[in-house]
C-alpha cells in the first residue's frame, strides 16, 4: 500500500520517510513516529492500517541525518547506538516532524503519533508546535518533559509494569500536566503494541489502545 519518498526539513536536511494513503478522500493525516530501531516493517504495517482507515500515514527517517535508512534489529546488538542516534536527534526531531507535517496536511488536520523513542518524540511535538492531536505510546523519555504544557489534545498509553516508562514517572508527570490524559493498561510491559516482538506484545491492551485511539482521532482530525 505504501511507498518510500523524500522530505526536507527546514534546515535543508533531506530524509527519507514511508507514506501510505488510503483509497478515496482522506480523514486527514498522522506523523507516524519510529521507535529508535527505525522505519521498520512494524511501523509500515502501522501506517499501512491508518492507511486502510482513511487517514495519510507518514513516517519520516529520523535517523538518517546520522546513518542513511537505517533499521537496528530488535536486539541488543545496536542498542547503544540506537540510544545514541535518539539523543543526538533530539534537537532536530521537531523540524523533521515538521516536514512530514506539512507533506501530509494537504489532508486535513494532521496528528503525531509514534512509539517508545517516538512516543517522546509525540510530545515534544505536542509542546513545542502545531499539531491537531497527539498520541504518544509509552513514551521511553517524555516524563523528562513535564513542564511544557501541551498546545493540542493529547492522551498516552502505557502499561503498568513498563520499566521504561515506570509508574512512578507516570504519576510525576500528570501531577504537573492534567490536560495530558494517560491510559494504563495493568500487568502490561513497555513495546506492548508490536506484534512483532513476542515477549512484550499484549493483544489485548493493543487492541483497546487502537480503539481507544481510533475514537481520539475522529474527534479530532476526522
Amino acid at each position: 500500500m505504501g511507498k518510500n519518498i523524500r522530505l526536507t526539513a527546514s534546515d535543508g536536511h533531506e530524509m527519507g520517510a514511508y507514506l501510505a494513503e488510503p483509497e478515496g478522500s482522506p480523514r486527514g493525516a498522522i506523523v507516524v513516529a519510529m521507535e529508535m530501531y527505525g522505519v521498520s516493517g512494524y511501523l509500515r504495517q502501522v501506517c499501512d492500517n491508518y492507511a486502510e482507515d482513511g487517514y495519510v500515514a507518514i513516517a519520516p527517517q529520523f535517523f538518517d541525518r546520522f546513518e542513511a535508512d537505517v533499521n537496528f534489529p530488535y536486539d541488543n546488538s545496536a542498542y547503544d547506538l540506537a540510544k545514541k542516534y535518539s539523543a543526538d536527534a533530539v534537537p532536530h526531531i521537531v523540524a523533521d516532524a515538521e516536514a512530514a507535517r506539512d507533506y501530509v496536511k494537504s489532508a486535513g488536520k494532521v496528528a503525531v503519533s509514534g512509539y517508545c523513542f517516538g512516543g517522546t518524540v509525540t510530545w515534544l511535538c505536542a509542546a513545542r508546535s502545531n499539531f491537531d492531536a497527539a498520541i504518544a505510546y509509552y513514551g521511553s523519555d517524555m516524563c523528562d518533559y513535564p513542564d511544557e504544557p501541551a498546545r493540542c489534545p493529547t492522551i498516552c498509553h502505557v502499561g503498568d509494569r513498563d520499566t521504561a516508562v515506570p509508574p512512578e514517572d507516570v504519576a510525576m508527570f500528570q501531577a504537573k500536566r492534567p490536560e495530558v490524559h494517560w491510559h494504563i493498561y495493568p500487568g502490561v510491559l513497555h513495546g506492548f503494541d508490536n506484534w512483532t516482538r513476542d515477549a512484550r506484545h499484549d493483544a489485548a491492551a493493543s487492541k483497546l489502545a487502537r480503539e481507544r485511539t481510533m475514537a481520539f482521532l475522529a474527534e479530532h482530525v476526522g
